[in-house]
C-alpha cells in the first residue's frame, strides 16, 4: 500500500493535530527562543510593555513634576547651565520634582539644581550607540531601550516642560509637547522657553511663513511662553499646577 504523503491530520484526529506538535516543538526549542523569537515583533511588544509596566510602577507615587530639556553639549561655563541648576531648585522648593533625559549639560544643571533644593531629583536615561552616561545628581533613574516609550513617561508624569537650549532631541520634545496641546489630547499642560535670544529665530519662522501661510493660527503661539528668567518660568509651572487642579475639581463636581 502506497504510504499516505499528505500533510492533512489523519481521520479521527483533531484537525491541525500535526501543526500544533510543531508549533510546540518551535516554541521549547531553545535555539530558535535566541535565534528566532527575541528578533520577532511579537518579542518586542512585551518588551515595550514591560518598560510601560516599570515606568508607571515607579513613577505611579513622584507627585507633581515638571520634564527640563536641552543640550546634553552644555558645559558648566555656558550662562544656560546656572540658569537651568536655579530653575530647577527654584521648582525642587515648590515640592515640584525635576524630571531629564538624565545626561549632561542642562540635564546634569537641573538635576543638579534639585538635589540643591531638596527635591526629587530623577532621570529618563536611554539606550544610544554612543552609551549617554547619566549625571551624578539622580535620586532615581528609569533606563529605557525605546524613544517612544521615554516620551510617554515624559509627557504623562509632567504638568509642563521648561526647555532651554538645545539640539534635535529638544525640538522634538518642544513640537511634540505643542501638537498635543493644540489638538487638546493634552490641554492641560504648560511650555516654557528659556533663553529668548536662542528662540528668536525659531519664532520669526514660525510666524512667517507658517502662521502667514495660515498652517497654524495666531493662538496657537500663545501656547508656550518665552523668558529669562527662572522665576518667571516657575511662576508659569506653578499657575499651570492651579489651571490642572481647579480642573479636576471640576470634573470631580467640586466647583
Amino acid at each position: 500500500m502506497k504510504k499516505d504523503t499528505d500533510d492533512r491530520a489523519p481521520a479521527g484526529d483533531p484537525v491541525g493535530r500535526r501543526r500544533s506538535v510543531a508549533d510546540d516543538f518551535d516554541l521549547l526549542d531553545a535555539a530558535s527562543q535566541t535565534v528566532e523569537f527575541t528578533k520577532s515583533d511579537t518579542w518586542r511588544v512585551f518588551r515595550i510593555m514591560s518598560e510601560f509596566v516599570d515606568g508607571f510602577e515607579q513613577l505611579s507615587q513622584v507627585g507633581p513634576a515638571v520634564s527640563v530639556f536641552g543640550s546634553a553639549r552644555t558645559t558648566e561655563e555656558d550662562p544656560y547651565y546656572d540658569l537651568a541648576r536655579r530653575t530647577a531648585r527654584l521648582l525642587a522648593e515648590k515640592n515640584i520634582a525635576v524630571i531629564t533625559g538624565g545626561g549632561g549639560g542642562i540635564m546634569e544643571a537641573a538635576n543638579r539644581g534639585a538635589r540643591e533644593g531638596g527635591g526629587t531629583s530623577i532621570g529618563f536615561n536611554i539606550e544610544l550607540p554612543h552609551e549617554q552616561q547619566p549625571n551624578g545628581y539622580l535620586d532615581q533613574m528609569l533606563l529605557f531601550h525605546y524613544f517612544f516609550v521615554r516620551k510617554v513617561m515624559f509627557l504623562k508624569y509632567s504638568v509642563g516642560f521648561i526647555l532651554f537650549p538645545g539640539g534635535f532631541g529638544t525640538m522634538d520634545e518642544m513640537f511634540e509637547a505643542l501638537t498635543l496641546v493644540q489638538t487638546e489630547r493634552n490641554p492641560n499642560f504648560g511650555l516654557v522657553l528659556v533663553g529668548s535670544a536662542y528662540w528668536e529665530k525659531l519664532i520669526e519662522w514660525l510666524k512667517e511663513p507658517m502662521l502667514a501661510r495660515g498652517y497654524i493660527s495666531a493662538r496657537d503661539l500663545d501656547l508656550f511662553e518665552i523668558t529669562d528668567e527662572p522665576e518667571r518660568a516657575v511662576a508659569r509651572i506653578i499657575e499651570q499646577l492651579h489651571d490642572v487642579a481647579v480642573v479636576e475639581a471640576r470634573r470631580r463636581g467640586r466647583c
